[in-house]
């Protein structure tokens, strides 16, 4: 029935612009029954704008991109950009936003949570008032938090005092997914934007070197009535390593930070299972030590598989790869951080700056052997290329 409505909407194909005004990006994973009520309420409330709207999937396995493709086959304003091998909202979001030439673009999630009715009026003061970007909050006037447990508001409040750190600019609402901006702003700070992580707006207002002229349109947040969230721990790690990505100015790498932060969590594993079996079990201490090394190692490898390579994660033979090369690299680490430390503490630096130093090299020579061999970067395959509805751009 909604596929009958929308081509009802859309019988002459030849009245759509191929010039549109407005591109609404909209990035999906797992979210095949929202597709379509969102893409029958653009139609509804975007009436006498040309717009389109572009669809970036990550190859989602409820069959989310089968979905967009069927409704893209009756409507040309229906895009999709299926992403395989690879996963991320923020990325997502900037190759949407790359793939059009829409001079106004619109960013919105898939699961209905989002008062696309705002839209008309976020464009319209876009446009009348020359701003850059537009953003739909839920802290201003007319807004709200809708239906969230009181946890997850006071998880939302902490993240925006956190924000505060990074942003040069004054925003109600820096951790909303909802937001209009001009495309020449957008590729103003492309190229210096983070890409990682959930909060892409975020990374667009603390990355503008230039005040930003903008402004807030509140709105009621919903609940969501199909589909699960993506919010889990993993999210407020790459969350916490973009804040620090930004308050470096780029020096530290934003995996690293997750990385070690996954290491100090490897220290609690080791010394936990030291003490388990040297203090109470009462192993030899060679045999102790070797065996917490061990446990921190896997331990290590896994959470880094879930959260800070969560888009390289290893899968059959090739995690046990994975796991063999960590542990090999690992191990040589441990022996650099000595060899480094050893070699401060003799040149008459103070012992703790010595271990600290060891330490640092160790973690960086860990992360570099993960980053290049352990999780190394899919290989381009035959035909490597994002499949766009109608047309496809060449990754090479």
């Amino acid at each position: 029935m909604e596929l009958k409505e929308l081509t009802n909407m859309n019988c002459d194909r030849r009245v759509v612009d191929r010039n549109p005004v407005l591109a609404v990006v909209v990035p999906t994973f797992n979210e095949r029954q929202n597709v379509s009520v969102l893409v029958r309420r653009l139609h509804r409330i975007l009436r006498g704008v040309r717009w389109e709207v572009i669809f970036v999937d990550d190859d989602s396995p409820d069959g989310t991109g089968d979905e967009i493709s069927r409704l893209a086959a009756s409507d040309e304003r229906i895009r999709l950009i299926r992403r395989i091998g690879r996963r991320g909202l923020s990325s997502a979001c900037i190759e949407g936003m790359l793939a059009t030439f829409a001079p106004y673009i619109a960013v919105m999630d898939a699961d209905l949570q989002h008062d696309e009715s705002i839209l008309p009026t976020m464009l319209d003061r876009l446009r009348l008032e020359a701003l850059d970007l537009v953003v739909g909050t839920r802290n201003a006037n007319g807004g709200s938090m809708g239906a969230f447990s009181s946890a997850r508001v006071l998880m939302s409040r902490l993240g925006q005092r956190i924000s505060q750190s990074i942003m040069r600019s004054e925003l109600s609402d820096p951790m909303s997914g909802f937001f209009l901006l001009k495309r020449s702003f957008f590729l103003e700070v492309v190229h210096g934007l983070h890409g990682g992580g959930f909060k892409i707006l975020l990374d667009i207002v603390s990355t503008s070197v230039r005040p930003i002229r903008m402004a807030e349109v509140g709105y009621c947040f919903r609940a969501r009535k199909f589909g699960s969230s993506k919010l889990d721990f993993s999210i407020a790690f790459e969350y916490f390593s973009m804040i620090m990505n930004k308050l470096s100015n780029g020096l530290i790498p934003t995996r690293f930070v997750t990385f070690s932060i996954v290491g100090t969590l490897g220290l609690l594993v080791h010394f936990s299972m030291l003490g388990l079996m040297f203090q109470v079990m009462h192993f030899d201490f060679v045999v102790s030590q070797g065996a917490a090394t061990a446990s921190a190692m896997i331990c290590n490898f896994f959470i880094n598989d879930l959260i800070t390579f969560r888009d390289r994660r290893l899968h059959g033979i090739q995690k046990l790869i994975g796991l063999v090369v960590f542990c090999l690299g690992c191990t040589v680490g441990g022996f650099v951080n000595v060899c480094f430390a050893s070699l401060l503490f003799r040149s008459g630096v103070l012992w703790y700056i010595a271990a600290f130093g060891g330490t640092i090299v160790s973690a960086s020579w860990n992360y570099s052997i993960s980053d290049l061999f352990a999780w190394r970067m899919p290989q381009p395959r035959a035909v490597n290329r994002v499949a766009v509805y109608g047309e496809s751009l060449s990754l090479r």
